[in-house]
């Protein structure tokens, strides 16, 4: 016979964690319903049936909210990124829309709120990042461009078109989109 002995730290692991995706949830769904500026510590805590000092315990406010949530996102994508760096344009950015379309709530509210800019400079970020390798002026049809350029041009596309995908729903779906927009880096890059 075996006894399984669940010490009370894990159980606490589980309330927390429990607690801190409650309180995620809830902002988002909050973020998704009215401006990020109108959003009280107390309407988080109420849509997330916890108490406010429980927010508090994990969160300083509501901005510290806000950037951990970008942050955990942000750390995914260029996880992702890391998965996919055998694959091509095309494979990589259908694992990037599968991505966004399982955590749709979170971007389309990250892209259509006052949040959106802070988000946005922090994915396109991320998207220069990890388009710098890929980039090359020495020699081909790039050649004599400025890197900075480029990858500024890029980045600022991909993000555009997954700002449009969130905000006027792109007329494709998320792996066509992502199929093309593989194509369109994979003949220019």
């Amino acid at each position: 016979m075996v006894i399984t002995i669940v010490s009370i730290t894990d159980r606490k692991d589980r309330r927390i964690i429990k607690s801190q995706e409650a309180i995620k949830s809830a902002f988002i769904k909050l973020m998704n319903e009215k401006p990020f500026d109108t959003i009280t510590m107390q309407d988080i805590s109420d849509h997330a049936n916890v108490g406010r000092r429980t927010i508090y315990h994990h969160y300083s406010d509501k901005f510290d909210l806000l950037d951990k949530l970008i942050e955990e996102h942000i750390d995914e994508l260029r996880r992702l990124c890391k998965e996919a760096s055998d694959l091509d344009f095309i494979e990589s950015n259908v694992l990037w829309f599968d991505y966004f379309e399982v955590h749709y709530s979170f971007f389309s509210a990250m892209l259509l709120s006052k949040g959106a800019p802070f988000f946005r400079n922090r994915f396109l970020a991320l998207v220069i990042e990890e388009l710098e390798d890929e980039v090359n002026v020495t020699e081909g049809k790039n050649k004599g461009l400025t890197k900075e350029v480029i990858l500024t041009f890029f980045g600022t596309a991909i993000v555009g078109i997954v700002e449009s995908y969130f905000t006027n729903g792109l007329p494709r779906q998320p792996h066509i989109v992502a199929e093309q927009v593989g194509i369109l880096l994979e003949r220019n890059l």
